[in-house]
């Protein structure tokens, strides 16, 4: 597995140890993190506060974008596939889009290149989340 994409999965069980969302993303640039964060919508009582806004927010300022990399545990929703496209960030690694599908198709028009990692432990940490917490999982995505 990717050495990002497992800082990604910390950050997700960083949010889970908190009684929040176990989604988790990383900012890199020129093979470096620059940034990571994790879902606090529970912990803040914030309904923007997703994963990715969270690691972009710790990454401040960081200039341009240009060849910058995010990685996420979940496939991006609108939300977040819309900051990836408003700071020219092209490329995403999404670990998983089989419990959410997110908005790929909406980053891939804006010429993000999105690659679905597949990856078990992100797809088996978010079915395991969604069946004890159904409610707060639409909450999440807003289908409450």
């Amino acid at each position: 597995m990717n050495e990002f994409m497992k800082v990604a999965i910390d950050e997700a069980k960083i949010g889970q140890s908190q009684n929040g969302i176990p989604i988790g993303s990383v900012l890199v640039k020129d093979g470096k993190i620059v940034g990571r964060g994790h879902n606090k919508r529970v912990q803040d009582n914030d309904p923007v506060t997703h994963a990715e806004i969270d690691c972009l927010r710790n990454a401040g300022r960081v200039g341009s974008y240009k060849g910058t990399v995010l990685y996420s545990t979940l496939m991006p929703c609108y939300l977040c596939a819309g900051a990836v496209v408003q700071f020219g960030i092209k490329k995403v690694y999404a670990g998983e889009s089989e419990t959410f599908s997110g908005a790929k198709e909406f980053m891939e028009a804006h010429g993000v290149e999105v690659i679905d990692m597949n990856n078990e432990e992100c797809k088996n940490m978010m079915k395991e989340f969604i069946e004890k917490n159904p409610k707060l999982w639409n909450e999440d995505i807003g289908e409450l």
